[in-house]
């Protein structure tokens, strides 16, 4: 045959080939994700509620270990707007992280295409607003990310996927709920609690099979209390970490957390509650859901399946419980435990000690005496541009001071590759949420009163668990440990909204003094600029 009408043939199988390949590894994930506002009734009274394609909550994000996400989104709300990949760590690309230190709020009637990957991470995820009090009227979705074909999961694949967004609600609108924060007051207690934007849903399965709930809290103020009638729920994974596989009756979950349980449809046919209700809180709000067996013949009955009491010791221990499971694969074929954390010496201890003092006449909330101001200018711009004036790296301390409480725009300096100690102290008779972006970290310890350096002690240094966000109990502290591998200006922020809003927040500039594309992407062709760095060129 000759050489030319072999050609079109050897194409034709490379094309085949290609197409093959493309579709089986599926390496970008293209969306166009419009924001709009809708009419919804999710307590039973109508209000305004912000929709993500129509949908409240919005789109599930589905993907795989490093995936591409190409995602345009289109803002056609009255005020400028932004989402945040919570959990996600954003290697090497904090320009994307969608909080007001790193990214221009998308104007009115404009867009901006976010552009990241799931970089080395696998689990259970949320994404929210960020701009305003936002959050407080939808645009929060989940954002699984599934294992890729070759990586082992330490247990079998279930029958099927749910997930339950689950968090408190109000009935007011979020504009009226900006305005009382803004007046120097707190918000109300909550309404509700919803389970994917309803009071009432449910979730079908086959008898004899087992399903994975993968469990969020999108709330704004309350941690919650999740179970199910007559099932137990075997804990594997915890916001990328695969855990020691325990049974629990029912779970704490904490604001802006994440966790994936299996359960077994072990049970006669029928209906069951599903049960969420508030934790630590005086009045307790409870949502319900049913699970329903395909072959069920009656409905669901009897009292609901009691909750934990107030106790907060129950709480602690439940979440000593969480291990990190050592001998199994994580994103990548290697054992989570191959990095043996409990065996490195920490280059700096930070100790972050939450307040709620009035400044000015009005309620704030601050880290080591200092309220967070956002400026006009995103960090992330002002330090790429060297525009001055914008920030300063000593504008909060590491440990805690006397010094009364005021107002700045708080950045801390850390250093590239460096492995820290990070204490949260709460000293307030109210429960706590911490999380950090771009980065997961070690839980190692949990502890009544006063943290002292003796405490070290009790840490587990083999089998913490890593997270993106962590609770701290009332007149309590938390400690975690945090490999500093990600360069870039992070946001390290009060899960519990109000707080956050009030400035319970700075930001983590982790920093190298060589540049290179090697630790941190460039800035995106497409980034949007305002504030002084609108003069500024890419």
């Amino acid at each position: 045959m000759a050489r030319t009408a072999l050609l079109p043939l050897i194409c034709g199988v490379l094309a085949v080939l290609s197409f093959g390949l493309v579709k089986a590894d599926a390496p970008y994930r293209y969306y166009t994700w419009t924001v709009t506002y809708g009419t919804l009734f999710p307590l039973d009274v109508s209000q305004q509620v912000i929709l993500i394609n129509g949908q409240f909550p919005g789109p599930t994000l589905n993907v795989m270990t490093n995936d591409n996400i190409i995602l345009n989104l289109v803002n056609k709300l009255d005020e400028p707007f932004l989402l945040t990949w919570n959990g996600i760590k954003q290697k090497k690309n904090s320009w994307q992280d969608g909080v007001l230190g790193t990214n221009c709020p998308i104007p009115p009637n404009s867009n901006y295409t976010y552009k990241f990957q799931s970089k080395d991470q696998i689990g259970s995820y949320t994404y929210f607003p960020s701009t305003l009090m936002h959050r407080s009227a939808g645009g929060y979705g989940g954002f699984n990310i599934y294992q890729r074909p070759r990586i082992p999961i330490p247990y079998p694949v279930p029958d099927g996927n749910f997930t339950l967004l689950i968090g408190d609600w109000y009935k007011t609108n979020h504009k009226t709920l900006q305005q009382t924060l803004d007046s120097g007051k707190s918000l109300p207690f909550p309404d509700g609690v919803l389970i994917n934007g309803l009071t009432h849903t449910t979730f079908s399965g086959d008898q004899g099979k087992t399903y994975m709930f993968r469990i969020s809290n999108v709330g704004l103020s309350t941690s919650f209390n999740f179970r199910i009638q007559s099932h137990t729920m075997k804990l594997v994974e915890v916001e990328g970490s695969h855990t020691v596989q325990k049974l629990y009756d029912s779970l704490d979950v904490h604001l802006g957390q994440s966790i994936t349980v299996l359960v077994t449809l072990n049970q006669p046919p029928k209906d069951y509650y599903i049960v969420a209700s508030t934790r630590f809180t005086e009045k307790i709000l409870t949502a319900t859901a049913v699970l329903r067996y395909t072959n069920s013949q009656s409905p669901a009955s009897g009292p609901l399946p009691a909750g934990p009491t107030t106790d907060v010791h129950w709480s602690m221990k439940q979440a000593e419980s969480f291990r990190w499971n050592l001998t199994a694969s994580a994103a990548r074929p290697n054992p989570q435990g191959t990095f043996h954390y409990g065996g490195i010496s920490p280059k700096k201890t930070i100790i972050l000690a939450n307040s709620a003092p009035s400044i000015n006449g009005k309620l704030r909330y601050v880290v080591n005496s200092v309220s967070h101001i956002n400026p006009d200018t995103p960090l992330k711009l002002a330090d790429y541009f060297k525009i001055p004036g914008i920030f300063s790296i000593n504008s909060i301390q590491s440990i805690p001071s006397d010094a009364p409480p005021s107002l700045a725009t708080s950045v801390m300096q850390v250093n590239l590759h460096e492995f820290i100690e990070v204490v949260f102290q709460n000293n307030e008779k109210t429960i706590q949420s911490w999380h950090l972006d771009g980065y997961d970290f070690w839980v190692v310890g949990y502890g009544f009163g006063q943290w002292t350096e003796d405490m070290r002690k009790t840490y587990n240094l083999i089998d913490a668990i890593t997270r993106h966000t962590t609770q701290v109990y009332p007149e309590s502290w938390t400690a975690v440990l945090v490999s500093l591998d990600n360069q870039g200006m992070w946001n390290v922020r009060s899960a519990m909204w109000e707080r956050q809003y009030l400035g319970q927040q700075f930001y983590l500039r982790v920093w190298n003094k060589v540049q290179s594309l090697s630790n941190e992407y460039d800035i995106p062709s497409n980034f949007l600029l305002c504030g002084k760095a609108v003069s500024y060129h890419r």
